[in-house]
């Protein structure tokens, strides 16, 4: 089989600069002993902290913070969070991989709901059920992100970080090498309304996880990106309703829902969220949205509305993530991918890759980090995850653009190959290897659905002129 060295990416655009690793077998002499093995390990030349541990702050309090602040905080490092909501619900699908559940130690009563089922629902509402593959003990699971981003919190606090109820205002750049940042915010101290008090920090470095929106990123002048809007109601239905949505979630795709996104209807503790997101008609969202209620009406009626959530959710990285002392990790870095819009999980691994980067090349807060400590993180990020993102980027570009080319995607989803590749990569965050004979079949079969769609295109053209 054919490998593929993918090599480092900036920005999730190729390097210019390729590091070259070269493996050179010498040839034994004869009569000489076995060559003693060298290992060769560069130098730390930036300067010891004294008298203190290295200082960071993470502006942002969600998956991604949350990770970062434990990391930290567990490294050695003098850890700060500064988070404005302490109670944020923000409106989030609140999908996560099965994987995340273990990697990041998260407790079972923390997840509302264990999907083990999936509707794809298609224009013309034909349902394809989806989950067949999966083994008895895989799930997706549902959590509320208020919920989730507080547990994650709460145990950077317990391992030593410092949680503020503040507000970031902005940021002062050193003057001179290994100088700190000096931020400025507004703390709260937990008080309802108010002005609050204006105060400064002094830290050695610090990650913007402080979403789309962020703050930390136009300090750095990371530049702007493409952006959704993400339009959320959490909806109370009636006990007998929920029985339907105990372990299932389900996938609205359509121009009625979105025009290049879908809607979905995913279930909670008591409460299930019915929500859509649009890049290209943020104008309509609520018109969607109403499209979206009125395509699962008969199983969420005699529903109550009990909140309303819209936010940005970046479409793309942004063309700067890293600038001197000072890193972005998830939505504040564009890490959401297209086509599922997942992002929770990219958020929390992306904060906690950042922080080992930081904690490794400050030997456990005992020196000062640069930027070349910070890029490793960036460099191991995209090596990793830049094939699924290009991935999902394609697809949505190929099956989102049409009615009749979303009609494909959901006959594409009933097949069984397609539903085991899926789930095992989404559920652990892996590129499988797939069967060579299935993989054809599967290419075949894509491009039958294609084609069957693009002349069901053109004959729907014909009926509207």
């Amino acid at each position: 089989m054919t490998s593929i060295a993918l090599k480092s990416f900036v920005g999730l655009r190729q390097s210019s600069l390729e590091k070259h690793h070269f493996t050179v077998q010498a040839k034994p002499l004869i009569n000489v002993q076995t060559p003693r093995r060298f290992r060769v390990v560069a130098g730390k030349f930036s300067p010891k902290v004294t008298g203190r541990n290295l200082r960071v702050a993470i502006i942002g309090g969600g998956p991604a913070g949350g990770a970062a602040a434990e990391t930290l905080a567990k490294g050695g490092i003098e850890t700060f969070l500064i988070e404005r909501k302490l109670d944020n619900c923000k409106p989030c699908g609140g999908a996560i991989p099965l994987c995340m559940v273990g990697e990041f130690d998260l407790p079972l009563d923390i997840i509302d709901r264990k999907v083990t089922k999936m509707k794809m629902i298609s224009p013309s509402n034909v349902a394809v059920d989806i989950g067949q593959t999966l083994k008895p003990h895989e799930y997706i699971g549902m959590v509320r992100r208020e919920v989730l981003d507080a547990y994650m919190r709460n145990r950077a606090t317990e391992n030593g970080a410092k949680v503020i109820n503040g507000l970031f205002l902005k940021m002062d750049m050193p003057t001179e090498d290994n100088a700190p940042y000096v931020l400025h915010f507004t703390e709260y101290d937990g008080r309802a309304g108010g002005t609050g008090d204006k105060k400064t920090l002094e830290v050695d470095a610090v990650i913007g996880a402080d979403g789309a929106n962020s703050r930390v990123a136009k300090s750095i002048g990371a530049g702007d990106y493409e952006y959704a809007i993400a339009f959320q109601e959490r909806i109370k239905i009636p006990d007998e309703k929920m029985v339907y949505y105990e372990n299932l979630a389900e996938m609205y795709v359509g121009d009625d829902v979105s025009p290049d996104f879908y809607g979905w209807v995913f279930p909670k503790c008591d409460h299930v969220a019915v929500g859509t997101g649009t890049v290209t008609h943020k104008g309509d969202i609520k018109k969607f949205q109403l499209a979206t209620r009125n395509r699962a009406k008969d199983k969420i009626l005699g529903g109550k509305i009990i909140r309303v959530e819209a936010h940005p959710i970046p479409e793309h990285p942004r063309p700067r993530r890293l600038a001197g002392r000072v890193a972005l990790v998830g939505d504040a870095a564009g890490y959401v991918t297209k086509c599922s819009g997942e992002g929770i999980y990219f958020a929390a691994k992306s904060g906690r890759m950042c922080a080992e980067a930081i904690v490794e090349g400050s030997e456990n807060g005992k020196r000062m980090v640069d930027e070349g400590d910070l890029r490793k993180y960036l460099e191991k990020w995209d090596k990793t995850y830049w094939p699924t993102y290009k991935v999902l980027d394609i697809l949505q570009k190929v099956f989102y653009r049409s009615n009749p080319a979303r009609e494909a995607f959901v006959e594409m989803c009933a097949d069984e190959y397609v539903q085991k590749m899926t789930f095992d990569s989404y559920l652990y965050k892996r590129v499988v290897p797939g069967n060579p004979l299935e993989d054809l079949k599967l290419a075949v079969n894509t491009i039958g659905s294609l084609v069957r769609a693009n002349a069901l295109r053109r004959e729907m053209d014909k009926l509207s002129v």
